[in-house]
Parts: structure tokens; sequence; C-alpha cells
């Protein structure tokens, strides 16, 4: 329809859209040419009979035909567009060609000649940008049956031929060079031995490289499974052009060939290679230590903040044995991260308390917010029972609010000094409440749900593409615990990690489905922040005079009327260009803070300082580090609570069972079976005394043929 791409859809619209097509053949049966156009006169007087010639009756059939299918719009019984007021204008315009883009690019996904399948996606798209409602459908019947090869075609259409040729039209020159392939080694001592690629994005020469000290390392998003740093160009080159520091984006490897947490592993690698190497991976020579700076978008916000808990517990736990250390980032910029795994549908009090009693400078930076959610959270419904009880200040609480604390004791209610009722007064209230007991009554509710079921119809994002996304980034071979692995899920870091994050910052929009994960990781960092600040304070670290500053640690941005991806697309997002600037300034503000200050608490600063000193003479001694059996981060259930790591914390990152007496039993079965399959015998259950229930063979089939059906649909493979 045309409304849908002029950005406002419209019932009305659609109606007085109907309703002159109608008109205009109506029209043009009575006053035109009873056979029809020149070419088909001849043809229709030759057919002609009696009342009706041969384009009379087709153009009668096929307006009984128009008017049948959009009855509805005629007679407005047709429901609106659930989207039109959920986004603004330009941000639904965008979001409706991603959509027509996305049908097109599908139905033409089978083709086998590249040649031919790029023309012809180009072709359905200019199809679909006027058919919105085969558009909605196509989408809907993809996405019901999404596989990884739909994700990847549907994310990787900007670096086909014909659509970058049209957004390198679009874009703003901004660099004088175009983006540099670069390939990094693994550190000496890594457990990997594959070196990790990338893209170098910088305004200047390789000899002007070299004299760099500042780096951005940029982790591109695309659901862990698809997008490579060019789909990001223009807000690369952008940064690249504005700031005039090296960016580096990884071209990280997707799963589900590469599943968790082999991607984030390759992101910690490279960031260690750069600090031990001071920059001569990349092509910088200065001698100097390089600040590095972190950012990330979606999938990306997610491998960036993991990568930052692991070298936080990097530096625990070799501050413990006396080893080197790797400073942390200098600061985070994260674009609509992807940081909790747990796709629930309710929230709990705690994550209702960081929304409704948020910090001062919080309540500015995204009251829009606020507001919609405690509008969500404390909406009423009709009812006809009365509920008295819902409507007293006890059961709001001591601040009117329906999820403050309640008093644990009735307090003894003051005395009156009005006179007591007369019986006729009272009699007449007594009628008024029994009236009121047959009106519908307000109910209020102290249910809210999250943002993924809130905004679940989104266009950008679905609960479908999550879904698949966590399946094949999870793998099917691991059974990770969303609530404790906070380096699958940093929503749950434990609070001796947040402590020492650097300064982050957080751009989203009001209306994503990942919305909640913005805000409430930057709720759970600024309280972590806040208390080790009150704990400083009383120990005598901080000065008594000393107020905790929120914008020193965390910074956020909520924009209304958009949702997720909008810098992916400002070729016809416009809009997305100030915020791209937005973040560039974010870069600058970092980079311009004096080193000994970024880290935030000083604790951080010294721990940074003699992780310098280290550094320093691990490099002259041409050594990787003090000890030659570095390694990576491993990832316990345990780990998750405790925040240090116990052990061999320094080997390769692998997910484990929290039972270690299950995993057992599991080994010892997979042996077996092993052994049966080998001697072309089946393995009996009543083998052993000691076979737990959870874990008979039978159940287990059970599950193992549920996960496969679910990863060969996702794969687009036949069961």
């Amino acid at each position: 329809m045309i409304d849908h791409v002029l950005g406002r859809p419209s019932s009305r619209f659609r109606k007085v859209q109907v309703l002159l097509a109608v008109s205009f053949w109506s029209l043009y049966l009575l006053l035109g040419n009873p056979h029809g156009p020149l070419p088909l006169r001849r043809l229709s007087t030759w057919l002609y009979q009696r009342h009706l010639t041969p384009w009379r009756t087709m153009v009668l059939t096929l307006t009984y035909l128009y008017v049948a299918r959009n009855f509805a719009k005629i007679v407005g019984l047709e429901s609106p567009e659930p989207l039109a007021n959920l986004y603004n204008r330009s941000y639904f315009r965008a979001t409706w060609i991603t959509t027509a883009l996305d049908a097109g690019f599908w139905s033409a996904m089978k083709i086998r000649r590249k040649w031919m399948r790029d023309i012809c996606s180009i072709i359905f798209t200019v199809y679909y940008l006027i058919a919105a409602e085969q558009a909605d459908e196509k989408v809907r019947k993809v996405r019901a049956v999404m596989t990884v090869d739909h994700m990847r075609v549907s994310w990787n259409k900007s670096t086909t031929p014909y659509l970058s040729f049209f957004t390198g039209l679009l874009r703003p020159k901004f660099t004088k060079y175009g983006p540099r392939r670069i390939t990094i080694a693994r550190p000496k001592h890594s457990s990997y031995t594959e070196p990790v690629q990338g893209w170098m994005y910088y305004n200047g020469t390789l000899k002007e490289l070299e004299q760099e000290t500042k780096l951005v390392l940029d982790i591109p998003g695309g659901g862990f499974v698809a997008m490579s740093p060019r789909e990001s160009d223009d807000k690369l080159l952008c940064w690249a052009g504005r700031i005039g520091i090296p960016i580096l984006s990884l071209d990280y490897r997707k799963a589900p060939e590469y599943p968790f947490p082999y991607a984030l592993n390759e992101c910690f690698d490279v960031y260690k290679q750069i600090i031990i190497s001071r920059g001569a991976c990349v092509g910088m020579k200065s001698g100097s230590l390089p600040r590095v700076v972190l950012t990330g978008d979606s999938a990306g916000g997610n491998l960036a903040t993991g990568t930052t808990l692991m070298i936080i517990e990097h530096n625990i736990s070799h501050a413990a044995s006396g080893r080197s250390m790797i400073p942390s980032p200098a600061g985070l910029v994260l674009l609509y991260p992807a940081l909790d795994m747990n796709i629930g549908s309710w929230m709990s009090e705690d994550q209702m308390a960081l929304i409704r009693k948020p910090g001062t400078r919080a309540k500015k930076e995204y009251a829009g917010f606020i507001k919609r959610k405690s509008e969500d959270i404390d909406r009423r419904y009709t009812a006809t029972t009365p509920r008295p009880a819902e409507d007293s200040d006890e059961d709001k609480g001591v601040n009117g609010d329906y999820f403050s604390a309640r008093p644990t004791s009735a307090s003894p209610e003051p005395r009156s000094n009005t006179p007591p009722k007369k019986k006729k007064d009272i009699d007449i209230e007594a009628q008024r409440q029994k009236s009121q007991e047959h009106k519908p009554q307000q109910l209020r509710t102290r249910l809210a749900v999250s943002s993924i079921i809130s905004y679940y119809n989104d266009r950008i994002l679905t609960p479908e593409m999550m879904r698949a996304m966590v399946i094949l980034y999870v793998g099917p071979h691991q059974l990770p615990s969303f609530r404790t692995d906070h380096l699958l899920c940093p929503a749950v870091a434990p609070e001796t990690l947040l402590t020492k994050f650097p300064k982050t910052y957080f751009l989203t929009g009001e209306r994503d489905p990942l919305v909640d994960d913005t805000v409430f990781f930057a709720g759970r960092l600024r309280e972590a922040k806040r208390k080790n600040f009150e704990e400083r304070k009383e120990l005598g670290l901080e000065k008594s005079s000393a107020n905790f500053d929120e914008r020193a640690h965390v910074e956020v941005s909520l924009i209304p009327g958009i949702s997720h991806g909008f810098v992916q697309f400002v070729s016809i997002f416009p809009e997305g260009w100030k915020h791209v600037h937005r973040c560039a300034g974010w870069i600058s503000d970092i980079f311009n803070k004096p080193p000994h200050n970024f880290e935030g608490p000083s604790i951080e600063a010294e721990l940074r300082r003699s992780s310098l000193q280290g550094l320093h003479h691990a490099a002259g001694s041409g050594s990787d580090f003090a000890t030659p059996t570095t390694r990576h981060h491993r990832l316990d259930a345990t780990a998750g609570t405790s925040g240090e790591s116990e052990g061999d914390d320094d080997a390769p990152l692998a997910m484990t069972s929290t039972n270690g007496a299950a995993d057992k039993r599991r080994t010892h079965k997979k042996n077996k079976r092993r052994r049966d399959r080998s001697t072309s015998r089946s393995p009996s259950p009543s083998s052993g005394k000691d076979i737990d229930l959870s874990s008979l063979p039978s159940e287990e089939d059970l599950l193992k043929r549920r996960m496969q059906g679910l990863t060969f649909s996702l794969m687009g493979s036949e069961a």
C-alpha cells in the first residue's frame, strides 16, 4: 500500500484509497468506451452480446473482487496497523523498506546463479514495496521456519552489488582511504592457532598509523550468526573520519559452525595481543601501551561486555598470584546490546525496582521509558468485582507506590477530633457503598511484562529470531545456566566484577525488544558503583564531602519512537546519522580523559599501573607474560556467583554442568554407548543399579530428538 511507503499507515486513508479506486472504475464503465481501450475494441466488438461487452464483464468482475477483498476497509471494520503509533514516521518508513527487502531477498534466495539472484532480489523488492500485505505475509511465513541461511541472507544483503552501490552513493565522504583487511595472530600461549580476521578503518597512511597510541576495537553484531564489519561501513567510516583514530572491527567466526565460546575467546585474544604487542599486531609502532575503547552493537555488545568481564577476571586471578595483568579498556560504547539470553515474560521485583527507583540522573535521561513502563505496571482494568482494598493507602505503601515496602506491623491510628457520624449519615453512606458494588470498579495490576513481550511484533527483531540466535550460538552440546553464566549473559554478572567496569555508554531505542537488557544492566552497574563508592567513603578512601557522580560511570540514551538496529540502515533512516555522530563524540570524550581516571575506582587505577609495570618488564624480556601457561578463561557454574575463577582459571573457555556426578554419569554412559555401537549391541537400561531416573536412555533420546529437531530446522536440513 502507498501509505506504508509514506510511513504513516491509516485505516481511514486505506478506506479513501479503496473508494477512489471503485469510483474511478465505476465512472469509466459509465462514461468510457463500452468496448474498452483501442487495442481491445475490435475483439470486444466481435465477442459483443446484448448488454455487457467482454471488456465490461472483465472490469466488473475485477472490481467486485477488489471490493470483496477490501470490504472491511470500506465499512471501517479493519484493525489498525499495530506499528503505526509504535514507531515514529521516519523509522516506520525505514522498517517497511527493510521488510520489503527481506521479502524480496528471501523470495530470490533459491535461485542458483548469483547474478540472476541479485537482479531478482531487487525486482522482487520493488514489487513488495507496493504490495504491503504480500510482503508481510511472506516475512511471517519465513520467520515461522527461520533458518541460519534466512538470517544470513537478510542481514548480509547490504553487501550485495546493487545495494552496496546504492548505499555508497548516499553515504557522505568521510575518509580518503577505504577499509583495509587485516589478520591478527593469536597470543603466544593461546590455546587456538587460527588467526583472527578484521578490517581496519583509518583516515591516514600506514606510516601515520605507526605513530598512533589509541585504538577503537569494534565488535559488530548480527545475532552471532551473520554480518561482517562491511555491513557497518557507514558507522565505521564516519567514526574513522570524525575521530581520526584507527578503528579495528573484528570479523569473528560465526555460529553455528563456531558456537559459544569461540567468538568470545577470539575477542579476548585480539585485545590481549594488542596490549602485549603494544599495538604492533595492527601496525602501531609507537612503543607505548595503547589505550583501547571497546564498542559493540546488538550481539557485538554482548561480546564486548563479555570480553571486559574476562579481562577483569583475568586481572583478579593474576593479582592474587603476583603475575602480570593487562589493563582494562578505556571505556565501552554499547549500541542496543543483547545482554541477557534468558527470554522471559514477567519482570521480577528487582527489575521493576530498577525502573521505578532509578538514579536522579537516570530519571532525566529516560523519563519517557519510565513513564511508559509505569503506565504498563499501573494500568487499570475494568472489572465487575469491587476491590476497595486495592485503593487503600496501606496497600499502596508508604509512598503511594505499589512496589514500595509494606509496613510489617500495624501502627496505631491517630485520634480524630471530628464528631461521630449520625445514624442517618451512616445509612446514606452504606447505601452509597452498596450502589458502588454493582458498578464496574478499577483494578490495578502489580505485574509487568518484559520488553520482549511488549514489542513481540517488532519488524526488525522478533521472538522467533531471538530463539533461533540463542540456540545456534549456544550449540546443541551445551547446557548453560542463563542465571549464572555471566560470560554468556553479562546481565547476571556479580557486583565484584561490575565495580571494576570502565565508563560505559549505552544507546538504544525505547521500543527495542532488548531495551530492558540495557536498562537493567545499566541500573545494576550504577548501583554497584554507588555501593563501592559508599564503602570507600566509609574507609576514608574518598572525601567525606564527595558526592557520587553517576555520569562518571554510566550514561544511558534511550531514543523514543525507534527500535533495534537503527545505525545499520542510515541510508534509509537519515536520523540515524546523528546517533552515529553521538557515539563518535562519546569515544572522543573517553580518550580525552586522563589515563589514571578512566578506570573508575582508584583501586582499578592501581591495578592498571601495576599491570603496566609487569607488561613493560615482560615486553623487555621478549616473553608473552611472566607465566608460560597463560591460556583462556574457563566458564564454571560457580564462577557466575563468586565473580572469581577457581583452579585452572586460564583454561580454555568451556561450558560445564552444575552437577559433577551427573557429568561423570553422562560421560560414562556416552563411552558405554560407543562401545555398544562398536559391538552392535544396544545398551540395557537395567545394567546398573545406581542409574538416575532423570538420565534414563529413553528420556535422553527424547531430549536428543527434540534438540535435533530444533537444530535441523534452524540449519535448514531435513530431519
